[in-house]
């Protein structure tokens, strides 16, 4: 078998069968097939695309070019979420431990922020002392003890998609939709879960710029997990502008702290509140989506949720008493309002825009390299739908120095959009993918 033939047979809009599709990933992992080769097969991908046939073997393919995670030791339901990557999604942070508290089994390998999104661990590491490296043995313990784990992904896990992503990163065929759910679900199935929920975002600050595409992308997902055994559901949810209030690691996971007080409506916990009623359903733990949404808020009302994030933070090395007294996280020496300059509405928030000015302040990196400043960033006060007085406060800028503050409070008030007239509300949930 040759991988020159593998690609003229995909160029030309062949079909690859499971074991050629075995060869190419066994061949790129271990290094006989260089990036040449390999950067011509993702780009016969991209204009050729792969069935559902093709799209699961090259799954399976990559899931099991390295370790997976053997939970069967684990007692009870193991879930997982992942999510396509938005401005302010915190998600994990509230709906992790509100799972836990309900008995689901969270053993999460999540990642870091590049760019305008934000990393789970980064925001995580704002609890001092916290870590992200967790050795396999206590990963396990706590996944069994604590009901939750929120790891780095370990090296062995998946290599080929490491390879793979950094070469579509350079070559231009990131956006193919075989490639992407190749991509996150090896991972999410190297892990072990028994259910799988998937949040697709849609809109002008994630991945995804339409519901159309977004839709097609969630029923891939859904559709390759079922093939795979796993209970897989996918929400497809709205990021035409930041997700809850808080855009910066500290300020998130303080935002995430006051969601599970119980202090925190919204959007950012009807996501949760949703996404969580898939995964009980989904796993038989309740019978329909009332009653599962009912266990998710007793969690929140008798506190058992927050519980349970001190109780994680705690077994991975980190400060449980910020979680009850958030002046215990970094917090930014510099605080500038941005003000409203007229009467309106707020009819549009440039999402990726104002994660950006969170990335400019220090809150994101733009090479994996950078070191972030885990205080600073963005709270907004004002949301789509809001009516603002001139003069009155669009957001907070959280700064370490004057002069970022000044410049990041200029960027941010082009990011909002004010119009004489309310705009249209549309639904946050747009999809559930079963």
């Amino acid at each position: 078998m040759q991988m020159n033939d593998l690609i003229v047979k995909k160029r030309d809009g062949g079909a690859l069968t499971t074991e050629e599709i075995q060869f190419m990933i066994r061949g790129y992992t271990d290094g006989t097939i260089p990036d040449y080769q390999m950067s011509a097969m993702t780009m016969a991908i991209y204009f050729r695309g792969m069935d559902r046939r093709e799209t699961l073997d090259l799954t399976m393919a990559m899931m099991h070019s390295g370790d997976t995670l053997d939970l069967s030791g684990v007692s009870g339901v193991k879930a997982d979420k992942h999510s396509t990557g938005g401005v302010g999604d915190k998600t994990s942070l509230v709906l992790v431990p509100m799972m836990a508290a309900r008995g689901v089994k969270m053993a999460k390998m999540s990642g870091r922020g590049l760019g305008h999104t934000g990393g789970t661990l980064d925001k995580l590491e704002s609890f001092p002392g916290w870590s992200a490296a967790v050795p396999m043995e206590k990963f396990l313990e706590n996944v069994e003890t604590v009901g939750m784990v929120i790891a780095g992904q370990t090296a062995d896990l998946v290599p080929a998609d490491k390879k793979l992503y950094a070469l579509r990163d350079v070559t231009g065929t990131v956006p193919s939709i075989p490639l992407i759910v190749s991509s996150i679900m090896s991972k999410k199935l190297a892990a072990g879960a028994d259910v799988i929920v998937l949040d697709v975002k849609c809109g002008s600050g994630s991945f995804m710029k339409t519901e159309a595409d977004a839709r097609t992308l969630a029923t891939e997902m859904v559709e390759i997990g079922k093939m795979a055994g796993r209970k897989t559901v996918a929400v497809i949810t709205d990021m035409d502008e930041p997700l809850g209030n808080a855009v910066g690691n500290a300020l998130e996971v303080k935002e995430a702290i006051a969601a599970l007080s119980g202090a925190q409506p919204g959007e950012l916990m009807e996501l949760c509140y949703t996404l969580g009623a898939c995964i009980l359903t989904a796993a038989g733990l309740e019978p329909d989506e009332a009653a599962a949404r009912a266990a998710l808020e007793q969690s929140v009302a008798d506190g058992s949720a927050k519980r349970k994030l001190a109780e994680f933070v705690a077994a991975q090395g980190g400060d449980r008493n910020a979680v009850y007294d958030v002046s215990l996280l970094p917090e930014a020496p510099v605080q500038v309002e941005v003000p409203a300059p007229e009467d309106g509405y707020v009819s549009h928030i440039a999402a990726s825009d104002v994660g950006m000015v969170s990335m400019h302040l220090g809150g994101g990196r733009a090479t994996k390299e950078d070191v972030i400043d885990l205080a600073v960033g963005v709270v907004l006060h004002k949301k789509v739908g809001d009516a603002v007085r001139a003069g009155e406060s669009l957001a907070t800028i959280h700064a370490a120095a004057p002069e970022a503050a000044a410049r990041a409070a200029r960027d941010l008030a082009a990011c909002y959009t004010i119009t004489p007239e309310r705009p249209v509300h549309t639904p946050f949930i747009k999809a559930i993918i079963r």
